[in-house]
């Protein structure tokens, strides 16, 4: 039982180290980055940026950690916070409840890699998780993440990436 209560606790301080981790490397890319500091809220960051026609572009982004894959599913609980004292239940992220989810994958001894996941990509695939492995072309790739609100770029990006197929038929 003890180990069991150790894990959930080091699971949850890593979860908030790489929501920070996460921050912290898109503020010195983006600067207007912010945590958001809302316990309901289904996204852990806002990024801020300005557009080319110097409007502002705000996108929803919810952290994972992905040590062989970047789960979807958000609102569950694990090791000893794992019974529920309230209504929230799981749910996977969508367009909806995010814009992109970035999964923070460690390599090294305080050294990480960025996925970066749309939600769009995410609604096609119909899955809870994807494997780093097939997920390769979205590492630390900033254009898709600028991009990851219009469905076009996301959907012949993934097809031409090999994690969507070609035959299928994704309406934009």
């Amino acid at each position: 039982m003890h180990n069991i209560a150790e894990r959930g606790k080091q699971a949850s301080v890593d979860g908030f180290a790489h929501e920070h981790i996460a921050a912290g490397i898109l503020m010195k890319k983006y600067q207007n980055v912010s945590l958001v500091d809302l316990p309901l809220s289904p996204y852990d960051i806002i990024i801020v940026r300005k557009t080319a026609d110097n409007n502002e572009d705000i996108i929803r982004a919810q952290v994972k950690t992905a040590t062989q894959s970047v789960p979807f599913t958000g609102g569950g609980r694990g090791g000893v916070d794992r019974t529920y004292k309230s209504d929230v239940k799981t749910y996977t992220q969508s367009t909806a409840t995010s814009d992109v989810v970035i999964g923070v994958h460690p390599i090294g001894n305080n050294a990480f890699e960025l996925y970066f996941v749309p939600t769009i990509l995410i609604e096609e695939l119909n899955q809870k998780s994807i494997s780093i492995n097939k997920i390769k072309d979205l590492k630390e790739n900033y254009t898709i993440l600028e991009n990851c609100k219009n469905r076009e770029i996301v959907i012949d990006k993934c097809r031409e990436y090999g994690i969507l197929s070609s035959k299928s038929d994704y309406s934009f």
